[in-house]
């Protein structure tokens, strides 16, 4: 998942023109990079782990009449980077191949690289050694490979570049001496480009002939891991505690007496479920087709589709495309906490459906460091009403929506969101009480996000360590979510009734990858959740899965039996991923374990009175 571009030109290409494509293809992901040009008849490539606009700095391109270039969000491999050289073929590659292993079985070359890119450059020069032409390659290409393939395939010897993809993430214009392309719409516009297309079928362009091999030069300034490996030995499982508790829970529905501002009538019944207003209780769907049909566009994109590749917003996802026959743009926020299993699923229902993917990455570093600095904060002093400060980092999901909006000239953006995942808990363990009213997952209101801030103010006077770099990065992100005006945007959810069986099976025709350390298919691209959810479960006895069953008890979609049955699966510690988490922030696990194992728990009878307390006189 990154930026790809590049300009072909009749003259010198324009290195202004190249740093436009350049830097709009960083807001794809800048953790590495690559360019590849000629230079009196040699092809030369350069590769470092810097930004791209960086790189490009540093070096005087000459006078070529090429230029390729490529930024990067890391997705498979850290060391290994683009453009991809192998056979003295040329590789830009945007997205991911999920069936790499399955493709090398099957040629007679050896894999040598890491990068999941490597495979198109074997393929490419094991067919054009046994005689396929160039113009049947693009095809036999993507006929084997899995996943989103956006490509510029460049072939020195042949004097050939060639464009391809499966899914649309890639486009080119044309002006007068220059032919460009791009992983998105937007910058050639900007440039002015005209004739742009949206490129499926492959566009072949004639650069410069050469037999001399590419010349490669890397540079490394970076020892960072972004990438840090899903750990497949359990040695250091024994650390976590799984504990059966003996909690009091509603006789209804399946909330525990630790949850917060709970109490129970002489039935037993909870008062979430005597305020709980059914919630998946869709509208007719001819409501939502009226509402989309101004927004209609022939032959193009029409809509904008948030897209985590989760189990939600790929249904969701599923049903804009089958049923609501849109054309949609799916854009994902990459902010670091999004797993390799997550980036997978994205990749292939992009693939089979045929869909752009725009990705917008933070800066990956600064993020996690933020991370990485409220956790040592929390650490200090555990507080569980702190624990959202963690996942603060992602909430510019909601900022750069409106960008994706204006750079594609689309407006309406249709959400994939469960009703069901409504978990009071998190704000409740901070001292704010339930609003049984709300009719959104994420809510909105000046008073309420005030009284929050002040009680997390509180809290986090007394670990000072919370005031450091990531303090403007939460806010900002905070404002975004729950301040700024939403406009031309639906839920699709609200139209069709949510039903996880149905979904289920519908994903399995994907062949949608679920996690192999849990049996829920709920928030397993997410690198945050399981590390969360050990703590809620750790000290409080639940976590979201409790607060989600019981939802879906109180549906009538689930018998609280079995929402026990799921629930004592489904909380049982993560090791795999909350070793990954704890390695991609840069946090030892052992220590941390520790240290949240021994916090006092609050199914402890006299604990649980004194917590009730201090949220009463808060």
């Amino acid at each position: 998942m990154c930026g790809i571009f590049g300009i072909v030109s009749s003259l010198t290409v324009s290195k202004s023109e190249f740093r436009v494509l350049a830097s709009h293809a960083e807001q794809r992901g800048k953790d590495s990079s690559g360019y590849v040009f000629c230079e009196e008849g040699v092809y030369r490539a350069k590769r470092s782990d810097v930004a791209i606009t960086e790189l490009i700095k540093k070096e005087r391109l000459g006078k070529s009449k090429l230029l390729l270039g490529h930024s990067r969000l890391v997705t498979n491999g850290m060391s290994d980077n683009q453009p991809v050289i192998r056979d003295n073929t040329c590789v830009l590659h945007n997205g991911i191949i999920i069936n790499g292993e399955e493709i090398w079985s099957s040629l007679s070359k050896n894999k040598e690289l890491e990068i999941d890119t490597e495979v198109i450059a074997a393929i490419a020069s094991e067919f054009l050694e046994t005689g396929i032409d160039l113009e049947s390659l693009p095809t036999r290409i993507l006929e084997i490979c899995e996943g989103v393939i956006a490509c510029a395939l460049l072939i020195p010897s042949l004097g050939k570049l060639c464009l391809f993809s499966n899914n649309g993430s890639l486009y080119s214009g044309e002006k007068t001496a220059s032919f460009a392309f791009s992983s998105e719409k937007y910058p050639l516009e900007k440039l002015k480009y005209k004739n742009i297309k949206q490129i499926y079928s492959a566009v072949y362009v004639d650069v410069p002939i050469s037999q001399h091999s590419i010349q490669v030069t890397d540079e490394k300034f970076n020892e960072i891991d972004l990438i840090p490996k899903l750990t497949i030995s359990m040695s250091g499982e024994r650390h976590l505690v799984y504990e059966d508790h003996d909690l009091k829970r509603c006789s209804r529905c399946i909330l525990p007496e630790t949850m917060p501002f709970i109490h129970f009538n002489d039935s037993g019944i909870c008062n979430y479920c005597h305020n709980y207003t059914k919630r998946n209780n869709p509208r007719p769907k001819k409501e939502l087709f009226d509402l989309v049909e101004p927004y209609r566009r022939e032959n193009t994109n029409d809509c904008i589709v948030p897209f985590s590749g989760g189990r939600d917003s790929s249904y969701a996802l599923h049903l804009i495309v089958n049923e609501l026959q849109m054309k949609p743009v799916t854009y994902t926020y990459d902010w670091g906490m999004v797993t390799d299993l997550g980036r997978r699923n994205i990749s292939r229902m992009c693939a089979a459906l045929g869909v752009e993917n725009i990705i917008v990455a933070a800066d990956i570093s600064k993020k996690r460091r933020n991370i990485r600095d409220n956790l040592r904060a929390w650490l200090k002093s555990p507080h569980l009403g702190m624990i959202s400060i963690l996942t603060a980092g992602d909430k510019h999901f909601f900022k750069y929506v409106e960008t994706v909006k204006r750079q594609t000239g689309i407006n309406l953006n249709l959400w994939g969101i469960n009703p069901l995942e409504v978990t009071h808990f998190k704000a409740g363990f901070l001292g704010v009480p339930p609003y049984f009213e709300e009719k959104r997952v994420y809510t909105h209101g000046i008073s309420k996000q005030m009284r929050y801030q002040y009680l997390r103010l509180k809290a986090m006077l007394k670990s000072p360590g919370y005031f450091n770099r990531s303090l403007w990065d939460t806010l900002s992100g905070e404002y975004y979510r729950s301040f700024s005006t939403k406009k031309d945007y639906f839920h699709v959810f609200d139209f069709w009734r949510w039903d996880e069986s149905l979904i289920d099976s519908a994903l399995e025709e994907y062949d949608w990858e679920k996690a192999p350390d849990t049996q829920t298919t709920w928030r397993i691209g997410d690198g945050t959740a399981a590390f969360y959810n050990y703590i809620y479960y750790t000290v409080a006895g639940f976590t979201e899965h409790d607060t989600f069953r019981s939802n879906q008890v109180r549906e009538g979609e689930l018998s609280r039996e079995k929402a026990l049955e799921l629930v004592a699966d489904e909380n049982r510690p993560r090791y795999p991923n909350i070793k990954w988490y704890l390695d991609a922030v840069g946090i030892g696990f052992e220590d941390t374990i520790k240290t949240i194992n021994s916090i006092p728990r609050l199914y402890n009878n006299s604990l649980r009175k004194r917590v009730a307390l201090n949220i009463a006189e808060k």
